[in-house]
């Protein structure tokens, strides 16, 4: 088939997956992939990005709403360890993102030498990412280039997906390759038929069985089939914070999401279930709180996930865990014979879900609410971290086609805007950002990228002039001695009016969804917005868990004559 420069090779390939849009900074280590994309754009682009971390976290979000691998590049040194956050975040959050960075030439490269560095702005980038990828690999010799490029896109999307590092050597990129076709990748294969007799045989005999659905499930491409499942059997579902948008909220099934932050509801009916099958979900400590041996006490747990490590860090000593695709293994369930109480317990959490539904309202949750009735179906919304991050989480009403994007594992502030880009390029069409102040201001560079390229992205800053999230933090432990989240105690925010207007972004600000005038058309129009919802600093977030207390037990405490009512349903 002849030869090709390793760049083009690279790029053909992408758009060979169907890969259309890839972000990245331009640097003197990856000036021959930078041209290689100029040479193609008519069929794929390179968006530049004004951090690198910020096209990382644009590669996430890409993946996470296409369906497809993310692609993400930098230069050498500075230009790959600005790239790492994104890169854990798509490790912990299992995105498959395949991230290329630039080296020195392999003969400029310091190898065994005991010096810090020979060429400028090198660094082993490949032994650094190791711990936050699934395979990261120097790539020093044209002979090895095609078949790590595509053993780096088998591996990012197998099993449970995640990311890929290949630091490319500049003498490599410019290397002409012998341009032939990629071997057929071997897929890793499961037990699911075991897994499926264990679930049914758990929830035929269930009378209070209750699914935890965690981000896997749609990881796994399985989320329609989930839905029927649990719609044919009228399961009660509770999620992860970051699978809120796995059924709409509406749903009658649907019991929001359990941990520390999490729905009263879900977390009720978690403590009464006699069955817990969680899917795809790791049961982190978030989740189940610190003291993992009051999780579901009274249940039988199966933990069905595609990641045998996970199924090894146990929550309960019984409990039953099961490597399987749930693509493959939800199919299977079709033989659930329900259990004669099962009606009777789906009433109860119902009342349940009711009598909890206005608890906790905080006046944040309330204008989250209203936002969320004037976002259209079909429209992607991302989120940042903080206290903005769990009001989308307990106030956003999703419908059945939208997507709302989180930071889940990693956790990483400046998310929210970098992800709208990215989700952007994937559904084309209007993205709505979530925001705090404190997570904005970490990649508020992107406002650029979104006033170049003219992209129809509403940024809704919540704006209490604090780290929001840390000074309630300070004020349950510290006896609310404020150190660095207020703004007379060495924090502050610019003035967003001001900067929006730097940026050529429209700009509205409202202290309540609705208030101010033209609110309602910059939401649903087609261009950009920057709408400011100005908040008191003393902001909340209600429930919230306390260090080493059972789930049911949030803070602040339900009224005892409410809990015994609740829990005698």
């Amino acid at each position: 088939m002849g030869t090709i420069k390793f760049s083009d090779y690279i790029v053909e390939t992408l758009i060979a997956k169907g890969i259309t849009d890839v972000f990245g900074y331009p640097g003197g280590m990856v000036t021959h992939l930078m041209d290689s994309f100029d040479k193609y754009s008519g069929k794929i682009k390179a968006h530049i990005n004004y951090n690198e971390q910020g096209s990382a976290f644009c590669a996430c979000a890409y993946a996470s709403v296409s369906g497809l691998p993310g692609f993400a590049y930098a230069t050498s040194g500075p230009g790959v360890t600005n790239l790492l956050t994104g890169i854990a975040n798509a490790y912990f959050d299992s995105v498959p993102v395949v991230f290329v960075s630039g080296q020195v030439n392999s003969f400029e490269q310091k190898g065994a030498l005991r010096v810090r560095q020979r060429g400028f702005q090198e660094m082993n980038a490949a032994a650094i990412a190791q711990s936050v990828t699934k395979y990261s690999a120097a790539v020093n010799s044209p002979g090895e280039a095609a078949a790590e490029l595509h053993k780096a896109f088998d591996i990012a999307v197998s099993g449970r997906p995640g990311p890929v590092l290949l630091d490319i050597a500049m003498d490599v990129s410019r290397a002409q390759i012998e341009n032939t076709a990629p071997p057929a990748a071997a897929a890793p294969r499961y037990d699911n038929q075991k897994a499926a007799d264990a679930v049914i045989s758990a929830l035929s005999q269930a009378k209070r069985p209750l699914v935890i659905a965690g981000a896997g499930v749609r990881t796994a491409g399985a989320a329609a089939a989930f839905w029927e499942f649990v719609e044919k059997n009228s399961l009660p579902v509770v999620t992860s914070m970051i699978s809120v948008d796995l059924l709409p909220s509406d749903s009658p099934l649907n019991f929001g999401f359990i941990g520390a932050y999490g729905h009263r509801s879900a977390n009720i009916l978690t403590e009464k279930a006699d069955v817990v099958l969680a899917l795809g979900t790791r049961l982190d400590l978030r989740q189940t709180g610190a003291n993992r041996g009051a999780f579901a006490p009274k249940s039988r747990l199966v933990r069905v996930d595609i990641d045998e490590g996970e199924l090894a860090f146990q929550v309960k000593p019984d409990e039953e865990g099961f490597a399987a695709d749930l693509k493959e293994l939800l199919p299977l369930l079709n033989a659930v014979k329900p259990a004669e109480a099962r009606y009777e317990w789906l009433e109860a959490a119902c009342a349940i879900r009711s009598k909890l539904r206005n608890a906790d309202n905080q006046p944040a949750n309330d204008i989250m609410r209203a936002l969320s009735a004037r976002i259209p179906d079909g429209r992607v919304i991302t989120t940042d971290v903080g206290q903005n991050q769990v009001w989308a989480a307990q106030s956003f009403q999703v419908k059945p086609s939208q997507r709302v994007l989180f930071t889940g594992g990693h956790g990483a502030m400046g998310y929210s805007l970098p992800a709208a880009i990215g989700s952007y390029y994937a559904s084309r069409k209007p993205v709505y950002c979530v925001s705090g102040d404190g997570g904005l201001m970490m990649n508020i560079q992107e406002l650029q990228f979104i006033k170049r390229e003219k992209l129809p992205v509403k940024i809704l800053l919540f704006n209490n002039r604090s780290l929001g999230m840390i000074r309630h933090f300070q004020e349950m432990y510290f006896h609310s001695n404020y150190a660095q989240t207020l703004e007379e105690k060495g924090y502050s925010a610019p003035d967003f009016e001001r900067l929006a207007g730097a940026f050529g972004l429209r700009y509205y600000k409202t202290n309540a969804a609705g208030e101010t005038a033209g609110l309602e058309e910059a939401l649903g129009d087609d261009d950009a917005a920057f709408i400011e919802i100005a908040l008191s600093d003393k902001t909340y977030v209600s429930p919230k868990l306390a260090f080493n207390k059972p789930l049911y037990d949030q803070e602040p405490p339900l009224d005892p004559e409410t809990l015994d009512e609740i829990m005698r349903l």
